[in-house]
């Protein structure tokens, strides 16, 4: 007979198989279709048990999760339920007996909790400081375990191991449904004594109903002693060694606490530009980047994993080309970059000068690439203070073509060095990479620059949005800070630093699941309660670099995003590739818009706007006006921002967020989903992921990402992006073989259709999925 040891092998009983039996029965019975495949399930398992003489208890519940996962499939997805109430059981089992309860209520004291993660380290002194006994006792009255059942397996592996609090040794202790009640107590901590506990109830409610997810940071660090709550930075780095560096310190700073980072070096002068008269001396952007490689190797994420860093350039610098190269797997070592990002910077007039062609139609367009150091010095462009400035501070509006004029004066200039290809060669070049390494990313400078709300802070047809971060869906105002004044005290020794801050952006972000939230008609409530708590990210937030904590109460810019929308399309019965897509998704979004617009007004009322709202766009109408927003709701929402603001300047942009999807068992941002099955490979283990709520009447409307035609997928972003004040992380899923008239129309339809980024160009081998899975 099989022996079961319990305790670390303190306990030894025979194994019960009607015991074992009863238990599986008692998980499986809430899934109908899964009745008689739960009894071949009980049978393998008795069956493996019974073919050894020991297996201690926690061996069991591994074969119970293990073989449920191995169970899960499109035909019976129900498994993956199944095997997230086997790991719940062992959560709940691991936590009560770290946290000294009973087993059996699931869930122990929200205070004790609180207490023992505290004097650990782990919690911060604040919740214990700012909430009292009493409210900490009534909020652990509102934690509903039954919210658990909401997670399928691979979503509770990727919460349990990444985010839930542990102790310093990895011994689990907090739970779900306690990381949602602590996120949200952290987060409306410092609001109103007589409303807070409402907001707290409030947030909790919007979190374990899975109607939304905040953003990683936020989900892993909010109570905690340690780590930030903000996903990514943006910096733009001057020409000079001193910013360079500095800038450097500042990536290193901002990565060694998790946040992604995006850096603009347009402005850098390029390869054998002089220094200090001294000619044909530098080395150009390609050493800088290798700099900033290494800074993502060496500072990792909380010991997690190494930084994440994109390096954005405009396509008519003159390094393009060996920009374009940096993460090939082939070519000069020396001029490689493999663990860092692309993104290229692209002007309406380079997207033009594609379409020229000679009478056979071969493209003809010349493209012109300067040295942004010589442009400043020769053409004598200056701001309001007299500074040089140079053509990556121009873009073009709809009517005055601000860069494509300082572009034709500097082809002009008989003295201004440049390397000249044709447009289409840097294009293919463009294409290539993508293909062979997912980048560039295309930013469309010019259509971010129009749409921007904040652009009244420069002159009209100066560049205040250069680059984006590492996703490409922040689109803010970004600046340079600028280097003063080093002096000495010589009495004292103390050496003081002066400089200007610029702009460093920071992205705030949380995610709608739509699957859920707008099936459940709850985006009126989800929606305020949502910006409220990424208004208080800001506050909230400890961030080590100066720039970055300025930048973020000026402009108090957040990211609302949506996740969940492929999974929303096939419960609502609408095809992928239809023009009803892209119309739901135009009413969807203008809801959004508007219900996220007037959230941040009404805060704006309750806490007072933005510090720069005074002539942006939000003040004067105008953002309302090139969206044609004219209905009267719209217009009655227009004088009520005008009148009392916005308390956000950036409101929001939708982040890939695949990781807090998963968490929340639905599908990525706007993607269509990778295959109605698929392995999810860690490194311990494997998990089978189904494409979510699938079902004999759902599976017709899932369609694999690679067999989408992607100009539909264009089509549908171009209509949501009309409603997104900033970006959207954007896809294109191709196969690797696509002619490269083709992918290039793809670019093309999105920057005619005023699509401001695309993100990865993904590949897979077309002859992996060469059926449509549907019609199998």
């Amino acid at each position: 007979m099989t022996t079961i040891t319990k305790e670390n092998g303190l306990r030894r009983l025979p194994f019960n198989k009607e015991r074992l039996t009863n238990f599986i029965l008692r998980t499986t019975d809430r899934f109908p279709s899964l009745t008689e495949s739960a009894k071949v399930y009980i049978k393998e398992i008795v069956e493996s048990i019974e073919a050894k003489d020991e297996y201690s208890a926690e061996q069991i519940t591994n074969l119970l999760i293990i073989t449920s996962n191995e169970r899960t499939s499109q035909f019976e997805p129900d498994w993956a339920y199944v095997a997230s109430d086997f790991y719940l059981k062992k959560l709940y089992k691991e936590a009560s007996r770290n946290r000294c309860y009973d087993a059996k209520e699931k869930y122990g004291s929200l205070y004790g909790l609180l207490k023992t993660l505290g004097a650990k380290g782990i919690y911060h002194q604040h919740l214990l400081r700012d909430y009292s006994k009493e409210e900490i006792d009534h909020l652990e009255t509102i934690i509903d375990p039954a919210k658990d059942m909401l997670f399928k397996y691979f979503g509770l592996r990727i919460f349990g191991e990444k985010y839930l609090a542990t102790d310093h040794k990895k011994n689990v202790y907090e739970l779900p449904q306690e990381r949602f009640m602590i996120i949200s107590m952290w987060l409306m901590k410092n609001e109103d004594r007589n409303k807070r506990l409402d907001y707290v109830k409030k947030l909790y409610w919007a979190l374990s109903n899975h109607y939304m997810t905040v953003a990683t940071p936020t989900l892993a660090n909010a109570g905690k002693s340690y780590g930030q709550l903000s996903s990514c930075f943006i910096i733009t780095e001057e020409d000079s060694l001193r910013n360079i560096y500095d800038s450097n310190t500042d990536i290193a700073t901002l990565s060694k606490n998790g946040g992604g980072i995006g850096v603009y070096l347009g402005k850098i002068r390029a390869k054998g530009s002089d220094i200090k008269g001294f000619k044909g001396i530098s080395g150009g952007v390609v050493p800088w980047i290798k700099g900033i490689n290494q800074t993502a190797v060496s500072v990792d994420q909380l010991g997690q994993r190494q930084g994440a860093i994109a390096v954005y350039l405009d396509i008519f610098h003159k390094d393009i080309m060996d920009f374009l190269d940096l993460r090939l797997n082939t070519g000069d070592e020396r001029l490689r970059a493999h663990d860092i990002f692309t993104g290229v910077s692209i002007p309406d007039l380079f997207m033009r000068k594609l379409k020229e062609v000679d009478e056979n139609g071969r493209s003809i367009g010349q493209w012109h690439t300067f040295d942004p150091h010589e442009v400043k010095q020769l053409m004598g462009w200056k701001d309001e203070n007299g500074n040089p400035l140079g053509l990556e501070d121009f873009y073009d509006e709809d009517d005055i073509k601000y860069f494509a004029e300082k572009y034709e004066e500097a082809v002009a200039h008989p003295l201004l060095s440049r390397k000249t290809y044709r447009a289409m060669d840097i294009m293919i070049q463009i294409m290539m990479s993508q293909l062979e390494t997912g980048t560039p990313y295309m930013f469309y400078r010019d259509a971010v620059n129009r749409s921007n709300p904040n652009k009244h802070l420069v002159p009209l047809g100066r560049t205040s949005i250069f680059s984006s971060n590492l996703c490409s869906e922040i689109a803010q105002n970004t600046s340079a800070t600028q280097f003063i004044t080093e002096t000495l005290n010589d009495e004292t020794g103390e050496i003081t630093i002066k400089k200007k801050s610029g702009d460093m952006v920071v992205c705030n972000l949380s995610s709608i699941n739509l699957a859920r939230a707008v099936r459940d008609k709850v985006l009126s409530e989800l929606i305020p309660i949502q910006v409220r708590a990424l208004d208080n990210v800001i506050d909230l937030n400890n961030i080590e670099v100066p720039e970055a904590r300025y930048t973020n109460k000026r402009f108090r810019g957040i990211g609302l995003g949506t996740f969940g929308l492929h999974h929303l399309l096939a419960l609502e019965g609408i095809k992928w590739e239809s023009p009803e897509a892209i119309g739901f998704q135009d009413k969807l979004y203008e809801e959004i818009a508007y219900l996220t617009i007037k959230s941040s007004m009404e805060l704006s009322k309750e806490k007072g706007r933005y510090e720069l709202f005074e002539n942006s766009e939000w003040h004067t109408g105008r953002y309302f006006e090139r969206r044609g927003y004219d209905a009267e709701r719209w217009k009655e929402l227009r004088e009520l921002v005008s009148k009392n603001g916005l308390r956000n300047g950036f409101l929001m942009a939708i982040a890939p967020n695949a990781t807090t999807a998963h968490v929340a068992g639905t599908s990525p941002s706007i993607d269509p989903i990778y295959m109605k099955e698929y392995e999810e490979q860690k490194r311990r283990y494997r998990i089978i992921v189904t494409a979510p709520d699938i079902s004999p009447k759902t599976t017709w409307f899932y369609k694999s990402a690679f067999l989408i035609d992607q100009h539909w997928s264009v089509k549908q972003n171009a209509a949501r992006q009309k409603h997104v004040d900033q970006a959207i992380s954007f896809n294109l899923y191709v196969p690797s073989e696509i002619p490269a008239s083709e992918l290039l129309s793809l670019h093309m339809e999105a920057w005619e259709s005023g699509v401001k980024t695309t993100y990865y160009v993904r590949t897979m081998e077309q002859e992996k999925i060469n059926e449509c899975d549907s019609c199998q």
